[in-house]
């Protein structure tokens, strides 16, 4: 049945799952937005009565809201378009409802990636402004010091960007393994962040965005995410753009949270989970590169269904 109801253009496009509202404006605005055979205009509203095609094609009507958890595995690129990508989302991910990443990974990374229909969970989730966290397992070429832990949860200036990172929690798991939760997403910011520190990363894997967790998610499989675990997702997503707390104030916040309550052991991790399982994942990660895991894989760490707890108010590509 066809909606009618009224919505302006930019978030009509954003819930069919095409683009956030802020693309759709730019598509607006470079007249690739036809509706009922006229160039679209900035404002204008529109339901599912009316014709709409964007760069040509055919717009769907407005489906049901639909979000995923993705597991992205290494050479799968962040994609729709790149016709150099060998492998992209598209070719790997069939679901018949039309979905998009909110956040992206780099083709060389794996692990959680949401995918969804809705596009004003997909700006909400991108905005850095928000602080949303993402938890990453990361392995590197050599033992790290405590020099470089120190360092990349200060904050990094990157050169190549010229941008210093956020200050953020990082924890060493084992000799070459540590665990790392960003606010913000720069373009391979992890991959830079160690390279400026004398680092080569092996392997990233992303295992946590916001509330929803990798978990026991294999390798190019899909879970839905529904129930309480949906509800809250939006909750975090409505509160941490409704807050509009100072950046500033806000890393002293996640800093003092984690950085202090995670080392001194006040609050319960996937890590300490993972040990009262017989340490057969975080805990031990070094033994499962030497039990016959895949070079560079990062074993069964990470896959554990806890996490930590998250910081109240708490953005893509790392």
């Amino acid at each position: 049945m066809a909606n009618t109801e009224k919505v302006r253009l930019n978030k009509y496009l954003s819930e069919t799952g095409i683009c956030s509202r802020r693309d759709a404006d730019k598509l607006i605005e470079e007249g690739k937005v036809v509706v009922n055979g006229k160039i679209a205009e900035p404002g204008m509203r529109v339901n599912d009565l009316d014709r709409i095609e964007v760069e040509g094609k055919p717009c769907a009507r407005r489906e049901k809201k639909v979000v995923l958890a993705y597991y992205k595995p290494v050479g799968v690129t962040c994609t729709e378009k790149d016709k150099h990508a060998q492998v992209t989302i598209k070719d790997v991910l069939d679901y018949p409802v039309r979905v998009t990443y909110a956040g992206r990974l780099d083709r060389d990374s794996e692990g959680l990636l949401l995918m969804t229909n809705d596009g004003d969970l997909i700006n909400g989730l991108m905005r850095a402004a928000n602080y949303h966290e993402k938890e990453y397992l990361v392995r590197v070429n050599k033992p790290m010091s405590r020099e470089f832990l120190k360092k990349m949860s200060e904050g990094v200036m990157l050169k190549e960007l010229k941008v210093k990172t956020r200050p953020c929690f990082v924890k060493e798991e084992s000799k070459f393994v540590f665990r790392i939760i960003l606010t913000q997403g720069l373009n391979r910011q992890i991959r830079r962040m160690c390279k400026e520190c004398g680092y080569t990363v092996v392997n990233i894997r992303r295992v946590r965005v916001a509330n929803i967790m990798l978990g026991d998610l294999e390798p190019g499989k899909i879970r839905p995410v529904v129930g309480s675990e949906l509800k809250e997702l939006y909750y975090n997503v409505q509160q941490s753009a409704a807050k509009g707390e100072s950046g500033k104030n806000r890393e002293e916040l996640i800093a003092k949270a984690h950085g202090k309550d995670f080392s001194s052991q006040k609050r319960r991790t996937a890590t300490a989970a993972n040990d009262s399982r017989g340490k057969k994942h975080i805990g031990n990660s070094e033994t499962s590169y030497r039990s016959g895991g895949r070079p560079g894989a990062l074993g069964n760490a990470g896959r554990s269904g806890s996490r930590p707890k998250t910081v109240p108010g708490n953005k893509r590509q790392d």
